[in-house]
């Protein structure tokens, strides 16, 4: 089994009071896609900015590989309206790439033909393959992925998650894929990791059966790329946000 590239262990952060995760934890292999789901506000993003180092438990550990390379697509990037920011430029804040590096990058996110437009012009979705192809740069040992759908119509999410695919075959990563969806994760995911500010179940996904009405309605491919993962919690949660056990 390969050796953990980064993980949480009983990992807790709290702010102004409230909790935002509590007693997380989670691993991430090299070869390994992770999906982490739950509803708006579980703490996801908390835990993806741990895992790249962008914020510090309060209590519990995070632990990285020694000299792991780490490649992060937030959920967000706020980029100055009045700032002249092309894609290429974009490309190379922080760090220099070549200029063959980067048109490698951009064309392997189908993007290259936008390389020399100002980002403030490109679409939800092109913005989301521009900062994944920047992550791409990094050759990383590690790829953080947070919501890296949004703005992709349906069959642009079935080719990003195969896209996904084909850079953990390629450079053999590990993924911590954020999901905000409950129900759709990818079919190739290896672990599916369900919170809610604290963890609330973990496990492989189901693969979609056979289910004709399902290819009429999506396509074969997305039948192929996509799995239903169904889990039961053990527990509910009252008013006051304490967790009540199911016997």
């Amino acid at each position: 089994m390969e050796s953990m590239l980064a993980g949480l262990q009983s990992v807790s952060v709290i702010r102004n009071g409230r909790w935002l995760i509590r007693d997380i934890d989670l691993s991430i292999r090299r070869g390994e896609i992770v999906s982490l789901i739950g509803p708006n506000g579980s703490g996801k993003t908390t835990v993806a900015k741990l895992i790249s180092g962008s914020i510090a438990p309060d209590s519990g550990s995070v632990v990285r590989e020694n000299g792991i390379r780490i490649g992060y697509v937030p959920q967000r990037m706020a980029i100055d309206s009045t700032l002249p920011m092309t894609v290429r430029r974009l490309m190379n804040i922080n760090e220099k790439y070549s200029p063959l590096e980067v048109d490698q990058a951009l064309d392997e996110m189908n993007i290259l033909n936008s390389a020399e437009q100002a980002v403030q012009e490109l679409s939800g979705g092109e913005f989301q393959r521009a900062l994944f192809a920047r992550a791409l740069l990094r050759k990383p040992d590690l790829l953080l992925l947070d919501e890296p759908s949004q703005g992709l119509d349906f069959k642009g999410e079935i080719k990003l998650y195969n896209q996904i695919v084909d850079v953990r075959d390629r450079l053999n990563c590990g993924i911590l894929l954020v999901c905000h969806n409950l129900h759709m994760v990818m079919a190739k995911t290896n672990t599916v990791i369900c919170i809610n500010r604290h963890l609330c179940c973990a496990g492989t996904p189901v693969h979609v059966v056979n289910n004709q009405s399902f290819e009429e309605l999506f396509g074969s491919e997305a039948a192929r790329s996509h799995a239903l993962y169904r889990h039961q919690h053990d527990h509910s949660h009252l008013p006051d946000g304490s967790i009540r056990r199911v016997q």
